[in-house]
């Protein structure tokens, strides 16, 4: 039997608003050649670092990342609130970790650890001529947060934001006070080629982190593969290195697992998929598992590549959802003759 309780004495449950700010990591990247470069990477690999940790770090977790290039830092906030600024603007996807193995051209160049402190990034949009005042998107904290973060090496800063007026002026369709989160298929993104590169060299070169190198690339992804086959074989697997249509055939007691494997030297942000990939995941018969190796450590002796080290991220029953999902490239159709 029901008991009947008197109205008067309700008191209506607080409603529950999320919060309109999101925590972001301001970043002012200078414009010396190295520091060029070391941008191309981190937007080809989806990294970003910096050389010393803040006590902040440990416990942050950031949502963005402004990447702000274009502007001398060393000037008064009044001089510096009257220009504007190029902003990367990227999600966060792997909070503060310590570096295990260089990877940006200078590390590499120097078999040396610059940039302990490194964070997964993916990239959602370029914003370009940003005004710094306080009616621009940024506000003027997050745009002062930028010109220290100038004077300080590059050391990122955190600042609480509403993330919604960059999201507006980068043409991201969300809400972010009702949902607080970004579906990747309706960002444009951006590829390292869309940051103005930096002058030659003498030598002519451009930078030993983009020159497409087949035998690195092969070293890092047979790294992961033996990664994901050891790990496979050490849980009762049978495993049967496939390549096409896939990486890893599993079989354990009659049970099988198709196994992706990624590799890279980079954050665990996203990898790249063909459309067979994609396909096969969504395959309601098919049993797939992604396993992507991040943070490889990478040495070359004697013109060969030695391999090491790495974080795994490992998703089972793994099928791809389209918000997590960017056309990177496409096909055109001519026309008739």
């Amino acid at each position: 039997m029901s008991r009947h309780q008197d109205s008067s004495n309700d008191v209506p449950a607080p409603l529950h608003r999320l919060s309109q700010t999101a925590s972001f990591v301001m970043v002012h990247v200078g414009q010396k050649p190295e520091t060029r470069r070391n941008l191309q990477h981190g937007i080809e690999t989806r990294s970003w670092g910096f050389p010393r940790w803040k006590p902040e770090y440990r416990s942050a977790r950031p949502r963005f990342a402004v990447l702000a290039t274009g502007v001398g830092p060393r000037v008064q906030l009044d001089k510096w609130s009257t220009k504007k600024i190029t902003l990367y603007l990227f999600e966060v996807r792997e909070n503060f970790y310590e570096a295990e193995a260089p990877h940006w051209p200078d590390e590499e160049a120097e078999n040396a650890i610059k940039y302990p402190v490194r964070f997964g990034i993916e990239p959602l949009a370029v914003l370009r001529a940003v005004r710094l005042d306080e009616d621009g998107p940024l506000g003027l904290a997050a745009s002062d947060a930028i010109r220290v973060s100038g004077t300080q090496q590059g050391i990122g800063m955190l600042v609480d934001m509403d993330p919604q007026p960059l999201l507006d002026l980068a043409g991201i369709p969300t809400n972010w006070s009702e949902q607080q989160t970004v579906a990747l298929n309706r960002t444009s993104g951006f590829t390292a080629e869309q940051v103005k590169p930096p002058k030659p060299s003498k030598s002519g070169s451009s930078g030993a982190g983009f020159v497409s190198d087949p035998k690195k690339r092969k070293a890092i992804e047979l790294h992961a593969e033996d990664m994901a086959v050891a790990h496979y074989e050490g849980e009762g697997w049978t495993v049967e290195r496939l390549g096409k249509p896939y990486d890893l055939h599993c079989t354990r007691h009659g049970a099988e697992r198709r196994v992706e494997v990624k590799g890279t030297t980079g954050a665990a942000t996203s990898v790249d998929l063909t459309i067979n990939e994609v396909e096969h995941a969504r395959n309601p018969q098919n049993t797939v598992d992604l396993f992507v190796v991040s943070d490889i450590k990478v040495d070359i002796r004697a013109g060969d590549y030695t391999t090491s080290g790495g974080r795994v991220l490992h998703l089972h029953d793994w099928a791809p959802a389209d918000e997590d999902l960017r056309p990177r490239s496409f096909e055109y159709r001519l026309p008739l003759a």
